[in-house]
């Protein structure tokens, strides 16, 4: 375990303080109302996983609350991924007001103020993943918060599976291999939620999400074909040259924008796993981009850095 915190040895006055520092410092900064502050009783563990973190909590009643306060230092985006394994946990959000029991899995956006609890002791698996590591593979992956997922069976159930089994395997990995094995966690959350009709269909008609959805998968198994032209695209899918540059209208992003996008995410995927020994020519050429200056061009104006400052950065983060 990379952090470790118990009240069982925190003096009665101090377990409510305590228990809030350290949750803000394995999330971000909450605010926590207890129903019995001095006789209160959880444990928290934490591992790293590269860029996302899976931790455990053993609590007992509890109420969190991220406010618009807290979100006026925040930077970057953060999304956790709760699964409850002993009693239902309520969430409230945009308006949305949610209880997920076990069995299941919810989606809370740290941008947006929300309340989170839980009313019995609770067993809490929790998964902390970056926004970039979900903006260029989950289009608008807000709309897959305050809804609930099923973590018994089919890739839900397979992730779920997976965190409960981690803790007794990472202690043997190194940190590549964490790393790996955090990307594979985000994977098999993608899988678990990408098709859901609830968040498909937030925002738009189900015939146009699911013409986007088709559109967005194509695109994604074509990436590396550097000719990925658009009237092959709206073949393969079924519709009008016309219509798909339609699909693309009201995104933020036109269809040749959001290309590059998804190119220049999976180049930044690459080049921030240790595993990965190809040079920045080779990742650049596979994931359909005509050269490494290209790449590095396009790279510098969407992330601040080029390709090679970043590979060195993330080499250096894992260690």
């Amino acid at each position: 375990m990379d952090a470790f915190f118990s009240t069982r040895d925190t003096p009665a006055p101090e377990r409510s303080r305590r228990w809030q520092d350290m949750v803000s410092a394995t999330y971000f900064p909450l605010d926590l109302r207890f129903r019995r502050p001095d006789t209160f009783s959880g444990q928290l563990v934490r591992w790293k996983l590269g860029q996302v973190s899976l931790s455990r909590l053993t609590a007992d009643a509890l109420l969190y609350r991220r406010t618009a306060q807290h979100l006026a230092c925040e930077r970057e985006e953060q999304y956790l991924v709760t699964v409850p394994g002993l009693s239902d946990v309520g969430f409230l959000q945009g308006g949305r007001d949610i209880r997920c029991p076990p069995g299941g899995f919810l989606i809370e956006r740290g941008h947006e103020p929300y309340e989170f609890s839980h009313g019995e002791a609770n067993d809490l698996w929790v998964l902390k993943v970056p926004g970039d590591a979900l903006l260029g593979r989950l289009r608008m992956p807000e709309r897959y918060c305050s809804l609930t997922f099923g973590a018994d069976s089919g890739a839900g159930g397979l992730f779920a599976d997976l965190l409960r089994l981690l803790p007794g395997r990472l202690p043997s990995m190194t940190a590549d291999e964490r790393s790996q094995v955090g990307r594979h966690l985000v994977d098999l959350l993608i899988m678990a939620v990408a098709g859901d009709e609830r968040a498909l269909t937030s925002g738009g008609t189900t015939v146009r999400a699911a013409h986007l959805a088709r559109v967005e998968a194509y695109i994604r198994a074509h990436l590396g074909t550097r000719d990925l032209r658009p009237d092959d695209i709206a073949a393969a899918c079924g519709i009008s040259l016309r219509y798909l540059h339609d699909l693309f209208r009201g995104t933020g992003e036109t269809l040749s924008e959001w290309i590059r996008s998804q190119r220049l995410f999976a180049c930044r995927d690459a080049l921030g796993n240790p595993a990965d020994r190809r040079s920045i020519a080779e990742i650049a050429y596979d994931w359909g981009f005509g050269d490494q200056a290209q790449l590095s061009r396009h790279f510098r104006a969407r992330f601040g850095e080029t390709p090679s400052d970043y590979r060195s950065r993330r080499s250096m983060a894992a260690r």
